[in-house]
C-alpha cells in the first residue's frame, strides 16, 4: 500500500524548531515526530535564514532570477508553440487550445490568443456533443447496413447497399460502406474457381446465332436464353438448368435433376408460368442436351426460333452465363446440399428473391418483377 504523504502547517514547523533551538536532539525529533532529518534540517536552515518555510522566501537573488527566468521560458515556448494561431479563424484556435491542453495551461493559452475561456469551454463542448451525435448515426448506419446485408442472403456488396440506402434516404459512398463493413466484420459473397466435371459432345448443327449477342429487348418473354450447371449434391453431381428472359433478366423457368439431358430442359419448359406465344427466340450454347425431338416440337409448336452460340464462344450466351456466376456464388458455394429435394426447396427459395427482391445492376437497381411491373403501369 502506497503510503499518504504528510503535510505539515506552519506553525507546526515552527515548534519543531523551537524544541532543536531550545536543547532538544535532532535524533529524538526526528523518531518522536516521524520525520525525515532531511525535512528538520531543511527547516532549521529556513527559519533561520528568513524566518520563513517557504521557498520563494529563501532563494537567494540568483535561484530567484533563475526560476523567473525558467517561468519566462515557458511562456515563450508556449507562444511560439501557438504563435502561427493567433491570427488564424476562431475554429483553429480552439483546435490549438485543444491539443495543447495537457502542455499548457488553458487560461493562458486563451489568454495569448484572445478568446475567453467560456467560450472555449461552451464549444468544445459542442464539439464533444457532435462527436457523440456523429458515433450515433455511425452506430445506425452500422445497423442499417447488416440489416440490408441479412436481408438478402448476406451476399449484397457495396454497390447494392449503396443502392438500398439511397432508396431510403441515406447517401453514403461505396468507400464508407466498404469500411462499416470491415468493422462488422462482413463481406459479399465472391465467385470462386470451380472445376467443372462432365463435358459433352457439342451441337454440331448447323443453326446460326440469331441473337447476335443483341442482349437488350424490350419486349417481355420475346427472348428466351437458357444454359445448365452442376450441382453438387451428396456424392454426386446434379444439374440445374434456367430459362431466362433477356427483357429483364427474369428466371421464368427452371429445373433439377440427376441428369444433364434433353429432360431437364423439358421440365424447367414445365415450370413456365407466362404464356409462350410471344416468345420468338430461344438461345442456347451448343450442348447435346438442347438437341431433342421433343424440345423441338415444343419450338415449332409456339414458331420459336432457335438460336445457337457459335462453337467454342461462351460470350454469345453471356447473360445465362452471367446469371449462373450469380447463382454459384449466392447460392451453390459454401451449401452442402445432402438431397436432391433440399436442392429444389432451396432453388425454389433463391429463385423468388431472385425474381422478386434482389436488385439488379442493369435494370437501374430494381428486381426484376419491380422492373417489369412499372414497364406495365407506363403503358397502360
Amino acid at each position: 500500500m502506497t503510503q499518504k504523504r504528510r503535510t505539515f502547517t506552519t506553525d507546526f514547523k515552527k515548534q519543531v524548531v523551537a524544541l532543536y533551538e531550545n536543547g532538544k536532539s535532532r535524533q529524538d525529533i526526528v523518531s518522536e515526530y516521524e520525520l525525515t532529518a532531511s525535512a528538520l534540517d531543511r527547516w532549521i536552515t529556513q527559519f533561520q535564514q528568513s524566518g520563513s518555510f517557504k521557498e520563494k522566501d529563501n532563494r537567494s537573488p540568483e535561484e530567484q532570477e533563475l526560476v523567473e527566468l525558467r517561468k519566462r521560458n515557458k511562456q515563450l515556448e508556449m507562444e511560439v508553440d501557438i504563435f502561427k494561431a493567433s491570427r488564424a479563424d476562431h475554429g483553429t484556435k480552439i483546435e490549438v487550445i485543444e491539443k495543447n491542453r495537457h502542455k499548457y495551461s488553458v487560461s493562458a493559452m486563451c489568454k495569448v490568443l484572445q478568446i475567453a475561456r467560456s467560450t472555449f469551454y461552451y464549444e468544445t463542448e459542442i464539439a464533444a456533443q457532435k462527436e457523440q451525435e456523429k458515433a450515433e448515426l455511425e452506430q445506425k448506419l452500422k445497423e442499417e447496413i447488416q440489416m440490408i446485408f441479412n436481408k438478402n442472403r448476406q451476399v449484397y456488396g457495396t454497390r447494392k447497399i449503396k443502392n438500398a440506402l439511397f432508396k431510403t434516404g441515406h447517401t453514403v459512398s461505396r468507400r464508407r460502406i466498404g469500411r462499416l463493413m470491415a468493422e462488422l466484420g462482413i463481406q459479399s459473397k465472391y465467385a470462386q474457381a470451380s472445376y467443372k466435371p462432365m463435358t459433352s459432345p457439342p451441337n454440331e448443327e448447323s443453326i446460326q446465332n440469331v441473337l447476335h449477342r443483341e442482349f437488350q429487348v424490350d419486349k417481355e418473354m420475346s427472348v428466351l436464353v437458357s444454359d445448365l450447371t452442376y450441382v453438387r449434391v451428396g456424392q454426386y453431381w446434379n444439374y440445374v438448368c434456367f430459362l431466362i428472359d433477356l427483357y429483364n433478366r427474369e428466371i421464368v423457368g427452371y429445373s433439377a435433376g440427376e441428369r444433364k439431358d434433353a429432360a431437364l430442359v423439358q421440365r424447367a419448359f414445365a415450370s413456365v408460368k407466362r404464356p409462350l406465344e410471344n416468345v420468338k427466340i430461344f438461345h442456347t450454347d451448343r450442348g447435346s442436351e438442347f438437341k431433342n425431338v421433343d424440345i423441338d416440337e415444343l419450338l415449332n409448336e409456339f414458331q420459336i426460333t432457335r438460336s445457337l452460340s457459335q462453337k467454342g464462344n461462351p460470350y454469345d450466351n453471356a447473360v445465362a452465363e452471367a446469371t449462373f456466376k450469380i447463382l454459384k456464388t449466392e447460392l451453390i458455394n459454401g451449401t452442402h446440399f445432402l438431397t436432391l429435394e433440399q436442392l429444389s426447396l432451396e432453388l425454389f427459395d433463391y429463385v423468388n428473391w431472385y425474381n422478386n427482391i434482389r436488385s439488379h445492376s442493369t435494370l437501374d437497381y430494381l428486381s426484376p418483377v419491380t422492373y417489369r411491373n412499372l414497364a406495365l403501369k407506363k403503358n397502360v
